[in-house]
């Protein structure tokens, strides 16, 4: 399946990435632990892994970061 959108941003409550899958009415949340200053692409490629994971393939420009 493909996710319609992706949403990767700093939740400073729990001090780690939450990452949104959005695709149609279905939005699954998934925690990332890394740094908050970790690179682009560490953080890409832990969220290509974590939405292969739950069975998405994504678009990378759908990719939001906030």
């Amino acid at each position: 399946m493909h996710a319609d959108r992706v949403e990767l941003s700093w939740d400073a409550g729990k001090s780690n990435w939450l990452l949104k899958i959005e695709a149609g009415e279905e939005v699954i949340r998934r925690h990332c632990v890394l740094p908050q200053g970790a690179d682009e692409q560490t953080l890409r490629t832990a969220v290509e892994k974590a939405v292969a994971d739950e069975g998405y393939e994504m678009d990378p420009m759908s990719l939001v970061r906030r």
